[in-house]
């Protein structure tokens, strides 16, 4: 840079000289043609032309030593220093205000800089203390950033994996597919499940894609055990609640039996008995297939299906009442036709059941939010009145209910990556159970 400087500040004095040229020519010109001595016009022709280049010099001395001095800063700030100070900066003249706000110009820029430097420093603090995983990838799929949690996932330091390919770091999986979702990864422990969210971000002037891996595995356990907890709860009350009365009955019939002598209508006692122990020991079969039924639900073998065409066949399926059917948008979805159409049965029935209690009906409607589909089924039934125990296996608050019908049509729901809420509705009197499943295609 400093030879071309120089060049372009030589190349500047015939421009300085030419400037004033107009001037000195024509008071040598008037000089020569006036009635003055040889010596005369010798020495004033002289001295214009010494006055003239001296003034030349002086202007192109004060004009360009302020501009290269600018040029010079913003070279500095166009290589990163912001330490260079402009001297002779004020604000009494053009140039010295120039340099002034050039001074000032790197100031702002040496404080964002810190700024920046103190800000990356605090997240890179926040992202060491959260206890995920997190990645940063370029759109070459190569580490840009990564945390202490992702160190220890990767088994490997910052300073080694930046730089890496994402598939050199067995991370390549998470870059692709759809998110969030769950993935398994292997380690020195054992086969951990991890949680895999991805986001867009702009860091430092680059996109890079933010991947948080969230270890699953702990929690999962914790609620495993919490399940299995509640499941030796429940199957404990339902077989003491049928083993009490057997045992009670057979010990009457074992006392009756010693009797001697037997009483008259022994045999119809002994009859009745045998009918109580029967009924019970059918009721807790039914119960063991019902539980059967629910732990042995297959996943779902997704293919398109017409939703309107599925709710018209699971209305028709209600005999009890009618079911109305408000029509909404066409689409379609990626579901298993058979466990939708159970789910949807079991939320009609239980409507149904609700409705009948109170004479009032049962509608069923569908719309769209973003891309997802909610399907809902809406009841004038006396609401519910025990929201905690809903979705608890085999509890109902039916005489004949085997408590798995709300339990089951979840379990369809989220293996179908969806959900299920039963609610109070707040306007009018009734429950709404709310079906909510990924969208596919969008219809007319």
């Amino acid at each position: 840079m400093g030879s071309s400087g120089r060049r372009r500040t030589h190349s500047a004095l015939p421009w300085v000289l030419l400037a004033g040229a107009p001037g000195v020519g024509t008071a040598i010109v008037l000089l020569w043609i006036a009635d003055y001595g040889t010596a005369v016009r010798w020495s004033v022709t002289l001295g214009l032309a010494g006055a003239w280049i001296v003034l030349g010099l002086v202007l192109k001395t004060r004009l360009h030593r302020p501009l290269r001095i600018v040029a010079n800063l913003l070279a500095a700030v166009r290589q990163g220093d912001y330490s260079v100070r402009a001297r002779g900066a004020g604000t009494n003249n053009p140039l010295a205000l120039t340099l002034h706000e050039v001074n000032a110009l790197e100031e702002l820029l040496r404080r964002e800089r810190l700024d920046a430097a103190e800000a990356s420093g605090s997240l890179q603090h926040v992202l060491d203390a959260v206890g995920m995983a997190v990645f940063a990838f370029d759109d070459e799929q190569r580490l840009h950033l990564v945390n202490r949690a992702g160190e220890h996932l990767i088994g490997l330091a910052e300073r080694d994996a930046t730089g890496q390919a994402a598939a050199d770091i067995g991370l390549h999986e998470t870059l692709t597919g759809r998110a969030p979702r769950t993935i398994e990864r292997s380690d020195p422990t054992g086969v951990r499940r991890w949680q895999v969210r991805r986001s867009a971000i702009r860091l430092a002037g680059k996109r890079l894609t933010l991947v948080v891996l969230t270890d699953l595995s702990s929690a999962l356990r914790e609620e495993e055990r919490e399940t299995w907890r509640r499941l030796v709860r429940v199957l404990s009350h339902e077989i003491n609640n049928s083993l009490t009365p057997i045992k009670s009955i057979v010990a009457s019939i074992r006392a009756l039996l010693r009797r001697d002598p037997l009483p008259a209508d022994w045999s119809s006692d002994v009859e009745r008995g045998l009918e109580i122990v029967s009924g019970r020991a059918e009721g807790l079969e039914r119960f063991m297939s019902a539980y059967a039924r629910l732990a042995r639900l297959p996943p779902p073998n997704l293919v398109e299906c017409d939703l309107a065409d599925c709710i018209q066949r699971v209305a028709k399926l209600e005999t009890r009442m009618t079911v109305a059917v408000q029509e909404g948008p066409g689409v379609s979805v990626r579901a298993d036709p058979d466990q939708l159409e159970q789910a949807l049965l079991n939320l009609v029935r239980n409507a149904a059941d609700a409705a009948l209690q109170t004479g009032g009906g049962v509608a069923v409607r569908w719309r769209t939010i973003d891309e997802h589909l909610e399907i809902l089924v809406e009841d004038e039934g006396p609401g519910i009145a025990e929201t905690d125990n809903l979705f608890v296996p085999f509890y109902s608050t039916k005489a004949d209910g085997a408590g798995i019908g709300l339990v089951l049509a979840r379990h369809i729901a989220e293996s179908h990556d969806g959900a299920l809420d039963l609610v109070n509705r707040s306007a009018v009197r009734g429950a709404r159970a709310s079906l909510r499943l990924p969208l596919t295609t969008h219809g007319s």
